[in-house]
């Protein structure tokens, strides 16, 4: 009988250690913005929508998961620009931009993980900053992608198309 008390404390301590250590964050606010090119102009997209979660662990953060609506990115450019973009990332059949990562690290590192767009999903690395304020990590990440690289049309109008690179920058606060 004692050896049963026993053992039920001890596996009571480490069921409470892993919900004290674990700490299950959101997303609070967020910034994405899509700068590319074209023969006529610079152009950038930006969204503030965007759905952000994960687990803080010691000195990382893990089962990361972030969803942004393909339709939440509106350009300064107008609705004509939005809707060619919005075409070209198949937003109809894949409302979503999805990227999932089993850990990004506190400080400066590279996060890899699983981009989602357009309904095809790659294998991605890029430099990551996390910064911890109190209850609050802020995450920012950059990365250079190709539209080609996704098997996209670059998107245009008579005739002019824009350029296939791409600069993705995310900011997201998350507590």
């Amino acid at each position: 009988m004692r050896n049963s008390i026993k053992s039920l404390l001890v596996l009571l301590a480490v069921v409470l250690f892993g919900f004290v250590s674990a700490q299950n964050i959101t997303g609070k606010s967020s910034k994405i913005s899509v700068d590319g090119t074209s023969p006529m102009h610079d152009w950038t997209m930006t969204s503030s929508a965007s759905t952000f979660s994960g687990t803080v662990s010691g000195n990382s953060i893990t089962n990361v998961k972030f969803s942004m609506p393909v339709k939440n990115l509106k350009s300064a450019k107008g609705k004509m620009m939005d809707n060619k973009a919005y075409e070209a990332l198949k937003a109809d059949k894949h409302s979503n931009i999805t990227f999932s990562s089993a850990a990004i690290n506190l400080g400066k590192s590279n996060v890899t993980g699983k981009l989602t767009i357009a309904g095809v999903t790659k294998n991605v690395s890029f430099p990551v900053t996390v910064t911890k304020n109190g209850a609050s990590y802020q995450i920012v990440g950059t990365e250079n992608l190709n539209l080609s690289d996704f098997g996209l049309a670059r998107p245009g109008f008579m005739g002019v198309k824009t350029g296939d690179a791409l600069k993705v920058t995310v900011n997201i606060t998350a507590n």
